[in-house]
């Protein structure tokens, strides 16, 4: 295995201290926590980033990961990151493949590690995958970026193996975080010492969204209402249905879970007051930010839902515009007059149909953007690096 040309001019050294991030997504998907954890780290110590183990046959399902299988499994990002993408045997979520996946991904990280050379400082993982001590780490780090062992349902994993891979990993962890006061409550009441550090948003992206270049493929008359996001189980679709209800406009950015609530979600999408644009590049993300008037968050009422930290929300918040939510531990801990918690499908409409009518206020805007920033991706990483010994240690 070896790194791309470009990392061959690499200094010498540049890869001693490295933290390595086995993540829960892929590089090639939408920018979840660790990524953005990563990303940032960089700024105190060069990063590995490990995209979870695929199969050739993943892109068949997955179509935007096809390119994780072009060119090097191990090649460079940018000075400082390099990116790692295990291939395995296809069915390893099932019980006989799995052991082949874990021996497989294991050696594929340590030929990783040796080929960049150096020491690692740490290894974090953001799943329950068996990751840690096959790099030499000196720190073992279990990243809580969901509740993953209440998340069995929705990856069609049993729960009781999930939960079996939790206890394992916060055994072998000298560290531990969790991104919810609820994550972190209840591994705490296993007995275990857990960091809180939540989820946050990348304010710069998003300072400039009221001049971002306006989006072609809006037709909706204003003001709008915005949910960025996955169109998935996690939502709670009487919410996104009794907004439409109301007459007002809503915009809905990002994938669609094919298996989620068909007919309905038809349905939704057939109103004239509601368009659907698809999934969109990050970068882009402000674009379609600056034509709403509001952010809407309407998660579900789960285990799962009430153990994540939602980003949008943040988001929303980064881009100037206040956030309607649904009752959510995470959504209270950012204790934010801007983020306006809803319990029911009628409460979370009528607080997003005042938010709508709401007079622009540019004093609310900045607010709200000097809140994000506070929650920034850059100040998380701070927190990680705080926690890994090397806040010291930045440029």
């Amino acid at each position: 295995m070896k790194l791309s040309d470009a990392s061959r001019h690499a200094p010498t050294g540049s890869w001693d201290g490295l933290v390595v991030m086995c993540a829960g997504t892929s590089w090639d998907g939408v920018w979840f926590p660790d990524k953005h954890i990563a990303n940032r780290l960089t700024d105190y110590a060069p990063v590995l980033y490990v995209d979870p183990p695929m199969s050739l046959l993943t892109p068949l399902r997955n179509p935007h990961l096809k390119a994780s299988l072009a060119g090097p499994r191990l090649r460079l990002v940018r000075p400082g990151l390099a990116r790692l993408t295990p291939v395995t045997t296809p069915g390893i979520s099932r019980p006989g493949l799995r052991e082949l996946s874990r021996l497989s991904t294991r050696r594929a990280l340590a030929r990783a590690v040796r080929s960049l050379g150096g020491s690692v400082r740490a290894v974090v993982s953001a799943s329950l995958d068996d990751v840690f001590g096959v790099c030499g780490e000196d720190s073992k780090v279990l990243y809580g970026t969901d509740d993953f062992a209440a998340g069995g349902a929705l990856m069609n994993i049993s729960d009781s193996w999930l939960r079996h891979q939790e206890g394992k990993r916060l055994a072998e962890a000298d560290a531990v975080v969790a991104i919810s006061p609820t994550l972190a409550d209840r591994w705490r009441g296993l007995g275990h010492e857990v960091t809180m550090i939540a989820n946050g948003c990348d304010a710069d992206l998003y300072a400039d969204t009221d001049s971002a270049p306006w989006p072609d493929d809006v037709s909706l008359p204003g003001p709008i209402a915005v949910f960025v996001g996955h169109l998935s189980e996690r939502i709670d679709l009487r919410m996104l249905e009794a907004v439409a209800d109301t007459g007002e406009s809503v915009l809905l950015v990002g994938p669609r879970q094919q298996t989620f609530e068909l007919g309905r979600v038809e349905s939704l999408l057939a109103r004239p007051n509601v368009q659907w644009v698809g999934p969109k590049p990050f970068e882009s993300l402000p674009s379609y930010l600056r034509v709403g008037s509001v952010g809407i968050t309407p998660y579900a009422d789960t285990d799962f839902n009430r153990g994540s930290f939602p980003l949008k929300t943040l988001e929303y918040l980064a881009a100037g515009r206040a956030a309607v939510v649904s009752d959510l531990p995470a959504a209270r801990w950012l204790a934010s007059d801007d983020v306006h918690i809803a319990a029911d499908p009628r409460a979370f409409a009528d607080a997003t149909v005042a938010a709508l009518r709401a007079p622009v206020d540019p004093a609310a805007v900045e607010r709200r953007q000097a809140f994000a920033r506070s929650h920034s991706w850059a100040e998380r990483a701070r927190e990680f690096a705080t926690l890994l010994g090397l806040a010291d240690s930045t440029p």
